[in-house]
């Protein structure tokens, strides 16, 4: 058999920025247009047709991590992480594409419309100017000196882009940049993940029947755990988790459904770093989807004549890598509302457990924890930030900290911290937390009241 060769015969672009963030997801967003509008040129790869991330793609479908926890989500919903989000919030509200706060539990949390979401997306980043390019993927990193991140190389259609960059900031989800890098990474609990969850959603739907049969809570009662498990026992339907959310949405006839619970033909928990693994989660999450849809259709008050409108574009996924930061979130300081001074932003949001089929909720009531800014400095590398789910966290921790209110803060924060970066010639290492949160106070964050 004769040699062959590798080839990529297409031109090669070049592309020179200050700042180049990987990923469109709501912390990629603010990491991207929080560094722009103070006048760096900033370039942000998507490897979708739309910035959103897990909360589009993914249809992930809201906005979590605002509101205080309350038992029984007493009293009126009290807002206490601001920021970029409230920038991101004000324009989607012009576009009625968010809800009034759902109930979730003890808590509540803003429905988004995902259409919405991405044209949302579209305006702040031409109102901040930042470079967009859609359709790219990140296939390599540039590293100088064994470990300093220089910029990376992308697939597109028009072939491969060079983008180099003074500071690179990783809101891929994945710590994708930092792992071809070969920089230190942790995967979920000695290698096991959450579980993904093909999101969904139905219309046609009485939703003011559904309301007045089910209540205002979005975790669906006892009632219909129990009818899903005696269908499963009389073999009507494969319905693998018994715990369900339905949220009713901005389009006013319309349940967001997370029902699924993506396994494997052999009963396993897949795992979103495998690629035959993802696969098969993708094809199993549809699947499903019909299973639950059917199911609602025939014993939910409301959903009589529902049909399925869409999927995720692809299967939600909650945790894959993190990287080994200078400090690390820890299960006990989401537990115990831990404060810090270093904090870059704060989080009331429960650690919500998606393994087996009944996903855990543990609450914290009446309290925030705080995320430092040494969990998005690794350890080792240069030139580089994280930002987004990819954070140095415990594997609980990161089941709290991964929603999108505090994804939109971590990618506030770090915008800034690029900045400094660039402008004062600053090792990721050598940026002061104080001086992120000056910024971020000037930006109308609290960290306190």
């Amino acid at each position: 058999m004769s040699a062959s060769q590798l080839l990529d015969r297409r031109p090669v672009e070049a592309i020179q920025t200050d700042v180049l963030v990987v990923g469109g997801g709501a912390a990629g967003l603010a990491a991207a247009c929080t560094a722009a509008r103070q006048g760096l040129k900033v370039t942000l790869l998507e490897r979708y047709g739309f910035c959103g991330g897990a909360a589009v793609a993914g249809l992930s479908g809201t906005v979590c991590g605002l509101y205080l926890a309350r038992p029984g989500a007493a009293g009126a919903p009290e807002k206490v992480v601001f920021g970029f989000v409230d920038e991101f919030i004000a324009t989607m509200q012009r576009r009625d594409g968010l809800t009034a706060p759902v109930r979730y539990g003890d808590t509540y949390t803003l429905v988004h419309e995902p259409h919405a979401w991405r044209e949302t997306a579209d305006e702040l980043i031409e109102r901040h100017a930042v470079n967009v390019l859609f359709h790219a993927t990140v296939i390599g990193v540039h590293v100088e000196g064994g470990e300093r991140v220089a910029g990376v190389r992308a697939y597109t259609k028009q072939g491969a882009l060079d983008v180099r960059a003074r500071i690179t900031i990783d809101a891929s989800g994945d710590a994708d940049v930092f792992a071809m890098a070969g920089l230190p990474t942790t995967v979920g609990a000695d290698g096991r993940v959450q579980n993904p969850t093909m999101i969904f959603r139905i219309g046609d739907v009485d939703v003011e029947r559904f309301l007045a049969t089910y209540g205002p809570d979005s975790i669906m009662p006892g009632s219909v755990s129990e009818a899903i498990v005696a269908a499963n026992a009389a073999g009507r339907y494969r319905l693998p988790r018994a715990k369900v959310f339905l949220f009713p949405t901005p389009r006013g006839h319309e349940l967001l459904c997370n029902a699924t619970r993506v396994i494997g033909r052999d009963g396993r928990e897949l795992h979103p770093l495998v690629a035959a693994d993802l696969s098969e989660a993708e094809i199993e999450g549809r699947r499903q989807v019909r299973e639950y849809v059917g199911f609602f259709r025939e014993h939910l008050a409301g959903c009589e004549n529902a049909h399925l409108v869409d999927t995720g574009v692809q299967v939600g996924v909650r945790q894959t890598r993190q990287i080994v930061g200078l400090e690390t979130l820890a299960n006990a300081d989401v537990e115990s509302g831990r404060k810090r001074a270093d904090a870059i932003a704060r989080s009331p949001w429960p650690i919500e457990l998606h393994s087996g089929n009944k996903p855990r909720l543990s609450w914290l009531h009446d309290d925030t924890y705080d995320v430092p800014f040494g969990c998005f400095v690794p350890q080792r590398g240069e030139s580089i930030l994280a930002a987004g789910r990819c954070l140095s966290a415990q594997h609980e921790a990161m089941a709290s900290a991964r929603v999108t209110a505090q994804c939109f803060s971590y990618g506030h924060a770090m915008g800034h911290a690029a900045v400094l970066a660039v402008r004062e010639r600053l090792g990721v290492r050598e940026i002061q937390a104080a001086d992120v949160r000056r910024l971020l106070t000037q930006d109308g964050v609290r960290f306190d009241g």
